[in-house]
């Protein structure tokens, strides 16, 4: 299976790419993993308008199930996003890509298109390690989905 992350922005700091690399060597032996940044719109256009933009960027990245990250979407255990990966997987999906909007969230555009909206809680997250924490329930899923013992 391909996973991807398609998301706005750049990651700065070297401690977070650290562990997003770390997840995404772990990652190797389930999947191929993928992460692709979008250049943020100005921060000085509407925001509706630079959500449109970014919305058409995201989607122009993104392949197969579309799963989308929105503090208003559905929370999911990890065990029941592995069971939701898994599923995928067993009706012959091979690539699902997970969606991180910019500052000021999603386009609807996206989020109409979206199999599958997930949040992970009512709290904001600073972007860059909402990236990380995603990265690693990816990896959590795949290793409850193997059986190993990552997950307890």
């Amino acid at each position: 299976m391909k996973v991807n992350i398609v998301c706005i922005g750049k990651i700065k700091e070297k401690f977070f790419i650290d562990a997003i690399l770390e997840y995404k060597k772990r990652l190797s032996r389930f999947c191929t993993f993928n992460i692709v940044e979008i250049d943020e719109v100005s921060k000085e256009m509407n925001t509706l308008k630079k959500n449109e933009i970014e919305g058409k960027r995201l989607l122009e990245k993104s392949s197969g199930i579309i799963v989308s990250m929105d503090s208003r979407g559905k929370m999911l255990s990890s065990n029941e996003i592995a069971d939701y990966i898994k599923d995928k997987q067993v009706m012959g999906c091979s690539e699902i890509t997970f969606i991180i909007g910019g500052s000021n969230g999603l386009s609807k555009e996206v989020l109409d298109k979206s199999s599958l909206i997930l949040s992970f809680g009512k709290i904001t997250f600073p972007h860059q390690l909402f990236r990380v924490v995603l990265t690693e329930q990816i990896y959590r899923a795949f290793t409850i989905i193997s059986g190993l013992p990552y997950h307890k």
